[in-house]
């Protein structure tokens, strides 16, 4: 289970934003030290640089500069393979120093070797990638074995008393029954919970065929939790479960989980390359936040359902209202949210070209 200290963190943060009238701030903040990665995903947009870029790295000075100025009380730490970097664990022992919340994301294929580099803290969890059964994570991976292997690390973190955590992505064709039986065994591996999110699109993923349209995915998460069991544990919002499911509609809110890596503030999501901020406040005050997201009428944000847009929309309704509120709790029962047409953000997309402001977190 999430620590009641995380719970809390998080729960005042949001409640301080709210208080004091920002309207857009951030929850989660993605640190890229590096873009290296020991495996060559079809379906990623990180390993297709030159070899000029993917040697370069964030120092450690540099990471936690990146984490106070955000101020996010989450940080995520994806890649590349982050357990690449030679000085991982001085990034990870400052941040746990600053009291920010780390999901370390790893493929674990590294985890075995790397693990007495770091200590478990109620700060630290490790995010393994899976994506699925072995047959299907390793197919997902381009390389048979990962799964295997993977599976060794989390067993072995979670024997030396680690938080960790699985982190899948699902893609079309993925079948719905598979699914429901990857969360089975990965409930069996003693890990905290399931993280996961439909495929999206990066630009220079050299796979552009199997990422999930919005109602394809819809359907395959509306069969997936046709009965969901009480073992099942997920690190998500209730209400991003019901999104998923088109029983709830929410638009994007991209500055929730702002990017940072080698080559500054992505504009204007981890997804999305329009070039980079100098710092955050700059991203957060020139970026045209209302040209992103599925009511802007943006082709490139059309079926876009991604867990680190929507995530933080999802949470913005639970801490919004009364009304929000219960709908989390129903959700967490199991009960199911309201239907569409009592969800926030019904507004139709809107024609390209034409100013509208969007939903602030």
């Amino acid at each position: 289970m999430v620590p009641l200290s995380q719970i809390w963190t998080v729960s005042s943060y949001i409640l301080k934003q709210r208080f004091t009238g920002r309207k857009r701030y951030p929850l989660v903040l993605m640190l890229e030290p590096l873009f290296r990665c020991n495996l060559a995903c079809a379906g990623c947009g990180k390993v297709q640089y030159p070899d000029h870029i993917l040697n370069r790295r964030l120092t450690p000075e540099q990471c936690w500069a990146a984490v106070e100025e955000c101020g996010a009380p989450i940080v995520s730490i994806p890649g590349g393979e982050p357990l690449i970097h030679p000085e991982i664990d001085r990034i990870v022992e400052g941040l746990i120093a600053r009291k920010k919340y780390i999901y370390l994301c790893t493929n674990a294929l590294l985890l075995k070797k790397k693990i007495d580099l770091f200590r478990p803290s109620q700060y630290l969890t490790f995010s393994v990638h899976l994506d699925g059964l072995e047959e299907d994570h390793d197919e997902s991976v381009c390389r048979d074995g990962v799964y295997k292997t993977a599976v060794a690390g989390i067993q072995e973190a979670v024997r030396r008393g680690f938080r960790v955590t699985v982190n899948s992505t699902f893609f079309d064709g993925a079948d719905p029954e598979r699914i429901r039986k990857f969360f089975d065994e990965a409930m069996k591996l003693g890990i905290e919970g399931i993280m996961f999110s439909p495929g999206y699109s990066y630009e220079k993923a050299p796979d552009q065929a199997h990422f999930l349209k919005r109602e394809k995915t819809r359907v395959l998460f509306r069969e997936v939790f046709r009965e969901r069991k009480k073992s099942w544990k997920f690190n998500l919002s209730p209400l991003f479960l019901e999104f998923l499911q088109g029983k709830i509609e929410y638009d994007c809110t991209p500055w929730g989980n702002p990017t940072y890596n080698i080559f500054g503030w992505q504009r204007p999501c981890y997804l999305l390359q329009e070039g980079y901020a100098r710092s955050f406040q700059e991203l957060m005050q020139t970026t045209r936040w209302e040209d992103y997201g599925w009511r802007s009428g943006n082709p490139r944000c059309a079926d876009c359902m991604v867990h680190s847009g929507y995530e933080p929309s999802a949470v913005n309704d639970t801490f919004g209202s009364f009304a929000g509120l219960l709908r989390t709790i129903r959700a967490s029962l199991g009960d199911g949210a309201s239907p569409p047409s009592s969800g926030i953000d019904q507004t139709p997309p809107r024609h390209p070209g034409k100013r509208q402001e969007t939903v602030a977190v």
